[in-house]
């Protein structure tokens, strides 16, 4: 299927758009206007894109039924402020209520359950119950457009973080597997980070990899192993060579059983690889596959 965004409707388009493009973090925004009213609301539009200097982006869209702006949007335009509390699983019910379109002036603290707390910088409060705020100051908002469903980018400066000790490793960094971030998808969908869902893939950070393109033959056209195999092991510095001492009880029946039959033999060498391969054992995934040379 091929779909032109140009010829669907702006409601389509928005929903192609956020079932494609996910997970979408999640900025719970507070802000307030100029008669001190507090404004509490959740945009899946975010993100960071800069370190120095700290610089996050959320974007506040025209409602696409009508065209009209969020209070949130006139808010910041009236006072350049704004806190960013993360959204965790813990808070994902009491997000979801705080995005009801309430009247102008209604607080969203109260409507939610959720406790205000003074900021240190800024003019509005933190969400207490967030294991993370970001206090930022509002340089710029910029429009993408006058339509139902433009984006009006907030770029932010970061200034202040509170981070929930709760969260903290032993080195006082935040611990990813103790923050079950929620994350936007499209219509009803959400995403939750836990310890189920975490993975880490290596980075050769300083060592260029070798490239798939570099891989032998039998291994790069393999029938057995994924893409996400041959990038594991294409992030290699060179390739491997064959480690005599490399002694595995599994090697060796694979060769007792198959050594009559060189391709079974080798189905069987790459079926053992993709298995190591997704215990994270590169190096002997490595030993298997030159097991043959």
């Amino acid at each position: 299927m091929i779909v032109d965004l140009a010829a669907v409707s702006p409601a389509e388009r928005q929903d192609y758009l956020q079932h494609a493009i996910g997970p979408r973090p999640i900025c719970f925004a507070s802000t307030v206007n100029a008669g001190g009213e507090v404004n509490l609301s959740p945009f899946s539009f975010f993100n960071m894109f800069s370190s120095t200097p700290p610089i996050l982006i959320f974007s506040p869209c025209r409602r696409v039924r009508d065209n009209t702006t969020k209070h949130t949007l006139q808010n910041v335009l009236e006072v350049p402020e704004v806190v960013i509390n993360i959204v965790d699983y813990d808070l994902v019910q009491q997000v979801s209520l705080s995005s009801c379109e309430y009247a102008r002036g209604v607080n969203e603290f109260v409507k939610a359950g959720l406790t205000p707390a003074a900021a240190t910088l800024v003019r509005p409060p933190l969400v207490k119950e967030s294991k993370i705020n970001i206090e930022c100051r509002v340089i710029e908002v910029k429009p993408l457009g006058t339509e139902g469903g433009a984006g009006n980018l907030v770029i932010c400066e970061a200034l202040r973080m509170h981070v929930a000790d709760s969260i903290l490793n032993e080195k006082g960094r935040i611990d990813q597997r103790l923050l079950h971030h929620v994350a936007r998808l499209g219509g009803n969908w959400y995403a939750r980070v836990d310890e189920h869902s975490l993975f880490e893939v290596e980075k050769p950070n300083t060592e260029l990899g070798i490239g798939v393109d570099a891989l032998p033959a039998p291994i790069r056209e393999s029938k057995i192993l994924s893409g996400n195999d041959l990038g594991r092991l294409a992030n290699v510095r060179e390739l491997p060579l064959v480690d005599p001492s490399f002694d595995d009880a599994r090697l060796a029946s694979i060769f007792q059983y198959f050594s009559v039959n060189p391709t079974d033999m080798e189905r069987e060498l790459h079926v053992y690889a993709r298995e190591l391969l997704a215990q994270g054992k590169t190096r002997e995934a490595w030993q298997v596959l030159l097991a043959l040379n």
